[in-house]
């Protein structure tokens, strides 16, 4: 039971317990972390204080004292985004055998708030962080890990050779979509894309101009460019509107969207000025989060391993932190693959 202090609740701590069963503290601490050096009796007494208080050990204190906090951060674009929750789970899955903590938190795209995150969760005393960039500089991350924190970036490339990064080849994964749309005879293409301060939305636009290029199509010619502010539904709604308002003759058959919200968005705009798809719009989206195919229209997408990408970004910063000084450091790149559902095929 909790204990009164200054009239508020108080958690009970290892000396109540202690003070409880009639034995010393560090007899209540061997029956915690070393039970077998504990006469059977004397377990017994202090497990059933224990259960009567209510008792829960106090985890951090335990790890400040041995000189480790169990715990990582992480920080990505945006955690509403269903691509991050995805990533999220893979990090946890691979913490959780280690009985390591997630600390997880949006950046929004702003590079403050990145930086502002970072600051704390080094206060923390994390044991490293992985962080999906807002930004083309790292200086604020490189700092943190000249000041001894483990960091692998994210969803992400690194050109730093000592500091490792787990990523997809976006520009690939941009070729896969225009080459897809090309395939289907579609001659007028749009793409709505992301600010250039994020690091995929400059490659995945990359690739879109290297898969016209090599069809021999003149990228000025056939895209049609719309430039959002954020990477969501809303704002994939209003790019699809202003593509819906051009002209007949002008207007492209098919958009390519940066992620998969931003094509939710197109996909309602669509759904509410009763136009056809794919008859009137083909639409392809990236990332393949889980709700792609459960849509009315069947979103055709870039699938991106999002579980893995978490999973092998969290090995490999508990791998570097085991090795400390000795840590050999890597880029890991996986490749996209195309998933074609019904918002593309039968044009």
């Amino acid at each position: 039971m909790a204990t009164q202090q200054n009239g508020r609740a108080r958690r009970p701590s290892i000396t109540d317990v202690a003070k409880r069963a009639g034995v010393s503290v560090g007899t209540v601490s061997n029956v915690l972390n070393r039970p077998d050096q504990v006469t059977p009796a004397t377990r017994e007494r202090v497990q059933a204080a224990i259960e009567e208080m209510s008792f829960v050990r106090n985890a951090s204190a335990r790890q400040l004292r041995a000189g480790t906090i169990r715990t990582v951060g992480a920080i990505v674009l945006d955690i509403a985004n269903p691509f991050f929750t995805e990533v999220a789970r893979g990090i946890e899955d691979r913490l959780a055998p280690d009985e390591y903590t997630l600390m997880l938190s949006s950046s929004d795209e702003d590079p403050e708030r990145e930086a502002r995150y970072l600051r704390l969760y080094e206060e923390h005393g994390v044991q490293g962080v992985l962080v999906t960039p807002s930004q083309g500089s790292l200086d604020v991350i490189l700092a943190m890990r000249d000041r001894g924190v483990g960091v692998v970036l994210l969803d992400a490339t690194s050109e730093v050779e000592d500091v490792s990064s787990v990523g997809v080849d976006d520009v690939r994964g941009g070729q896969l979509a225009v080459e897809h749309l090309l395939a289907l005879g579609h001659e007028r293409l749009a793409f709505v894309n992301g600010p250039d301060t994020i690091r995929q939305c400059v490659d995945r636009r990359a690739g879109v101009v290297a898969a016209l290029v090599a069809a021999g199509r003149d990228p000025e010619d056939v895209l049609t460019e719309v430039t959002v502010g954020s990477l969501n539904a809303d704002a994939g709604e209003q790019a699809m509107n202003e593509i819906l308002a051009m002209g007949s003759d002008r207007r492209p058959t098919a958009t390519f969207c940066v992620n998969d919200l931003t094509a939710l968005g197109a996909l309602r705009a669509l759904r509410r000025a009763d136009v056809p798809v794919p008859a009137s719009m083909a639409v392809v989206g990236y990332d393949d989060v889980a709700i792609a195919p459960m849509l009315t229209v069947p979103l055709t997408s870039v699938h991106q391993p999002t579980h893995t990408l978490g999973w092998t970004a969290a090995d490999l910063l508990l791998r570097e932190a085991a090795a400390g000084d000795g840590a050999e450091h890597q880029r890991v790149l996986f490749q996209p693959e195309l998933v074609v559902r019904a918002s593309t095929a039968g044009y």
